[in-house]
């Protein structure tokens, strides 16, 4: 990635770049939700001009950005549609991961890749027993595995290029492994049934024989430390929210500039002009200003951790400023995203505006996580020094 000369940075290219393609995804946000039109174009769209990739290092070819620069993409992005800031949540994931853990033989491999255009998915949760527990097996079979399984909340599987999954092997221990999308006995199913968040298509993947072989093996070393990876994962699930803010803003700021009408015993004679309606455009606007500055300020806090080495007590201050950003943020977009009906009479609820949406996405991303245990480890830090839990929720 160059400069070509502008003077200025990779990142400030991405962002410029950014500026110009996300305005044609929200144009299109509303009516892809509404007749559940999968972005496979969208998705594909941001990963060939590279906006996938802000924090893939310089000395590989990447622009080498700060997380709190690519926190600010995926909240732009999840106010032009919060589906596909959610569908690449497992991508950018994938490459924090890399950062943090990724040997130098992955990262020659899978950098290239994803400058190239790839885009990398997760088949990971599995339903019907334990949270947490795989049913999802793994044998040897000759110089090679076989793996069968199912897993669900599949998120940005069914757009992928690479889906990245795990299983047990016979004696019980967990094995992860990236596999090529189009492997035979791989099968994607667009069967998510939730109420918000429809076209992430986080369903269900079956593996049906599918063959794994040695080098598709990521070998992970066990932690007993915090990992900053999980704490970006739990921020990213904050500027989500931050998005969808700012989405049910400038949806507020459409519909009373061209539909809404003033009430009956209104003395103005335009929407614009109510002063409740005003008012609530406003208080729209604080609670999405509010919340990406949060959000914002947390992966600040993470940049810093970064700065310093990942020192652990660093990493720590940050997951626990990651779950006080996602409390704000998911109050804030479930407030913005009920006030928005405020700013119009009962054709504000009419489906074709389909204006329900910002709650029913805010909502389903703020169930991923309970924000009441986000609140209580928050407390408990504070009162009595008491470090999150490292079950990959903090």
């Amino acid at each position: 990635m160059t400069t070509m000369d502008t003077g200025l940075t990779p990142v400030e290219l991405l962002h410029i770049r950014a500026a110009d393609i996300l305005p044609d995804i929200a144009a299109g946000a509303s009516d892809r939700e509404r007749h559940h039109h999968l972005p496979h174009d969208e998705v594909r769209r941001l990963a060939r001009a590279q906006l996938l990739t802000f924090r893939i290092p310089a000395d590989h070819g990447g622009p080498g950005s700060s997380v709190r620069d690519a926190t600010r993409f995926v909240i732009d992005l999840a106010a032009a549609d919060s589906n596909i800031a959610q569908v690449v949540r497992s991508h950018l994931g994938f490459v924090e991961g890399l950062l943090a853990y990724g040997s130098p033989e992955e990262h020659e491999r899978w950098y290239s890749r994803l400058l190239a255009g790839d885009v990398y998915g997760n088949a990971g949760w599995e339903i019907g027993g334990a949270n947490g527990a795989v049913s999802t097996r793994i044998v040897a079979d000759g110089d090679r595995y076989t793996a069968n399984g199912s897993k669900y909340y599949s998120t940005g599987a069914l757009y992928a290029d690479w889906i990245g999954t795990s299983a047990l092997d016979p004696q019980g221990s967990a094995v992860s492994f990236v596999l090529p999308r189009d492997r035979a006995g791989l099968h994607l199913l667009d069967d998510f049934d939730a109420m918000g968040q429809r076209l992430t298509a986080s369903g269900t993947t079956n593996l049906d024989n599918v063959t794994v072989y040695p080098h598709e093996i990521r070998h992970r070393t066990v932690r007993d430390h915090r990992s900053p990876v999980t704490a970006f994962l739990q921020l990213y699930l904050g500027a989500v929210e931050a998005g969808i803010a700012r989405a049910a803003l400038d949806d507020a700021v459409l519909f009373t500039r061209q539909h809404a009408r003033p009430i009956a015993h209104s003395t103005a004679k335009r929407s614009v002009d109510d002063p409740y309606v005003r008012e609530t455009v406003g208080e729209i606007a604080a609670l999405a200003y509010a919340a990406e500055a949060v959000v914002l300020h947390a992966a600040a806090d993470l940049d810093r951790a970064w700065r310093c080495g990942l020192e652990p007590a660093l990493v720590t201050e940050a997951a626990v400023a990651s779950a006080k950003a996602q409390i704000v943020a998911i109050g804030n977009a479930l407030k913005a995203a009920e006030l928005l009906f405020d700013v119009g009479g009962g054709s504000a609820t009419a489906r074709k505006h389909n204006l329900d949406r910002h709650w029913r996405n805010a909502r389903t991303v703020a169930n991923h996580n309970p924000r009441r245990w986000k609140a209580a480890v928050a407390g408990a830090y504070l009162l009595d020094d008491v470090e999150p839990p490292t079950s990959g929720l903090f």
